[in-house]
């Protein structure tokens, strides 16, 4: 994979760039707590599990004592990434030596000590299959979230071409593209825009929720509720069905969002609606390094310039086409396990534009 000059910065990069007061209101969130401890290199979750149920500070020196010699890279960005979290507070005591001293910020330490010996309950629990009936199994459900984010591409880059209607508006869709495409009467994608369709799945899509989450003050949005709620997702069983009815406005038109970007399935029963976590949703605050959800194909490119494409993803030959330029399309008809079903195949030979 190439390197890029986006930065896909992961979720944690977004919180330790709140304000403090704004990270105190999230650290009162038992669950946001151990979202930000599982996001921790491994050195900083040592140095707060081994400070989470002692009170006062500890000394730098100290600390330092806690690792190897040749671990000193690794503490330093440790403890970088603690205060810049306010995970750590700071201070430097008084005296000769002005010695610098850590401990955990109290409200986060609280919460935390609250969700590992009491573990907490949801805000919302699973519906029962009683309510609900047959849900998409996780095959289907995997599949619907890649169809959804391409779909979602294929707007964002070609509107034309996509299948079906987006509920981002007009202007939320600018924000987007924002970076990405020419601002012109004829947009055409920027080096950036290239950049970003080759970026793998997952770190695409938080480069979409980061500009999402950025410009949520401008639809009347706390960035902090929103960073909360998108969190506090990753929490959901995957697959599982929840209520609707048990969200608040902005976190309903959020799902509608989301929804359009692979994250959520929505449904909708005789008398209750509901939402159902999908892979994306539940990694969102994890990794975004799993590139599982990439379809499979093949491309060739031959010394005379042809290239020929293999793929069912409408939105691989049309980032080809913004390449090169189509000279034959072929569909195929396969037999499979006994049962004759049609997959629009493409086997593309395309000529570089001249």
């Amino acid at each position: 994979m190439p390197q890029v000059r986006i930065i896909a910065k992961n979720f944690m990069d977004m919180v330790a760039a709140l304000p403090a007061m704004k990270l105190d209101i999230l650290y009162e969130n038992p669950f946001i707590c151990e979202a930000i401890l599982r996001s921790l290199p491994p050195l900083a979750k040592k140095y707060v599990t081994q400070m989470l149920f002692s009170e006062g500070s500890i000394t730098a020196k100290l600390l330092e004592e806690w690792v190897l010699p040749d671990g000193s890279t690794k503490h330093r960005v440790s403890i970088d990434r603690l205060v810049q979290l306010r995970i750590f507070t700071e201070s430097v005591e008084s005296g000769r030596k002005k010695e610098k001293s850590y401990r955990l910020n109290p409200t986060f330490q609280a919460n935390l000590q609250k969700r590992i010996t009491t573990g907490g309950v949801l805000p919302r629990e699973p519906m029962p299959p009683s309510l609900t009936g047959r849900l998409p199994s996780l095959e289907e459900l995997e599949k619907y979230a890649l169809e959804q984010w391409e779909c979602f591409l294929l707007h964002l880059i070609n509107s034309g071409q996509a299948e079906k209607v987006t509920s981002f508006s007009p202007s939320m869709m600018r924000v987007f593209q924002r970076g990405l495409l020419s601002q012109s009467k004829d947009p055409k994608l920027t080096e950036s825009g290239f950049q970003f369709l080759l970026m793998e799945t997952n770190a695409q899509l938080w480069y979409i929720i980061r500009e999402y989450i950025s410009n949520s003050e401008e639809r009347g949005v706390d960035p902090v509720d929103l960073i909360s709620f998108l969190l506090e997702l990753s929490f959901h069983m995957t697959g599982k069905a929840y209520n609707l009815n048990t969200l608040t406005d902005v976190q309903r038109s959020t799902l509608s969002d989301l929804a359009d970007l692979g994250l959520v399935k929505l449904q909708k029963g005789r008398n209750d609606s509901w939402f159902i976590p999908t892979k994306l949703a539940t990694n969102l605050s994890v990794s975004l390094a799993d590139s599982s959800t990439r379809k499979q194909g093949s491309i060739v490119v031959e010394t005379n310039f042809r290239v020929y494409e293999y793929s069912a993803s409408k939105l691989h030959s049309e980032i080809l086409r913004l390449f090169s330029r189509y000279a034959l399309y072929l569909l195929f008809s396969w037999f499979i396990w006994g049962i004759t079903q049609f997959y629009s195949e493409f086997l593309v030979n395309v000529l570089p534009l001249t």
